[in-house]
C-alpha cells in the first residue's frame, strides 16, 4: 500500500503492535509521527533513527491540551492510528472507581481526544483522511470480558465511538474504522501465558496489515467497521 509522502500519526507506536505498524508505514513511504509518554520508550525504540520517523514527547494522550499541540504540529495529516491503551484484569469486587476511570482514561479518553484532534487536522488539509482505532475482542463479545469488566466497558466504548464517528465524518471523506484483536502473539503475552496455544494467536504483523489497509488510500468504502482480527483463536 502506497503511503508515499503522507503524514500518519501512530499512538502507541513504540509497542509491539505499534512497531509492526510503523515499520510497514515506513516501507510504504509514509512520514510517521509517534507520540510517547516516557523517555525510555523513545530511547529503546529500534526505529528511532529512521529519517521519516518523528518521535514526540513526553505527551499525555489523556490531556486535551497536549494532544492538541501535538497534532497541530503534524502537516497535512492523512491518517491517525490509535494503538495506545491499557489493560488490567480485575473482577468488579476488586476494581473500584479509580480502576474504572484509569481504564476509561487510557482507552476511551485518549482515543476520543486523538480522534478529535485528527479530525481538525484532516479538515484543515481538506483532502479527507483515515482514522483507525483499536478495540478488543471482548468489545464485540462482552461475555469474554468476565474478570476484566472495566477494560471491557472501556473497549466497548471505543467500538461505539468508532461506529458513531464513522457515520458523522463520512461527508468529509474521513473514513473511521477499528480493529478488535484477540490475544496477540507478543513477548509479553507469551510470558504471561506460557501454556496457551500460541500458534493460534494472530501475529502483530498480521493485525498490522489489516490496520494499514483501513488507514490507506486503497480503502475507499469501508467505514464504521470494527473488524475482528482473531487469527485462529
Amino acid at each position: 500500500m502506497d503511503f508515499q509522502s503522507r503524514h500518519v500519526v501512530v499512538t502507541g507506536g513504540t509497542g509491539a503492535l505499534g512497531r509492526a505498524v510503523v515499520e510497514a508505514l515506513l516501507r510504504g513511504g509514509a512520514e510517521v509521527h509517534v507520540p510517547y509518554l516516557h523517555a525510555a520508550e523513545a530511547e529503546r525504540f529500534p526505529l528511532r533513527t529512521e529519517p521519516r520517523l518523528r518521535l514526540a514527547g513526553p505527551i499525555d494522550l489523556a490531556s486535551e491540551a497536549e494532544v492538541g499541540r501535538f497534532y497541530a504540529g503534524v502537516p497535512t495529516l492523512w491518517s491517525s492510528i490509535h494503538l495506545a491503551g491499557g489493560f488490567a484484569m480485575g473482577a468488579i469486587a476488586d476494581a473500584d472507581r479509580a480502576a474504572l476511570m484509569q481504564q476509561l482514561e487510557m482507552n476511551l479518553v485518549s482515543c476520543y481526544l486523538c480522534c478529535r484532534a485528527a479530525v481538525a487536522g484532516m479538515r484543515k488539509g481538506g483532502g479527507g483522511g483515515r482514522i483507525v482505532n483499536v478495540a478488543a475482542r471482548p468489545a464485540l463479545e462482552p461475555r469474554q470480558g468476565a474478570g476484566m469488566t472495566a477494560y471491557t466497558a472501556a473497549k466497548a466504548a471505543v467500538a461505539a465511538l468508532t461506529q458513531a464517528l464513522g457515520e458523522e465524518l463520512a461527508p468529509d471523506g474521513i473514513l473511521v474504522n477499528a480493529v478488535a484483536p484477540s490475544i496477540m502473539d507478543t513477548p509479553a503475552n507469551l510470558a504471561a501465558m506460557p501454556k496457551a496455544k500460541h500458534e493460534l494467536w494472530p501475529k502483530v504483523e498480521e493485525v498490522a496489515a489489516t490496520i494499514l489497509f483501513l488507514a490507506s488510500p486503497d480503502n475507499r468504502v469501508t467505514r464504521s467497521a470494527v473488524a475482528p482480527v482473531y487469527g485462529r483463536s
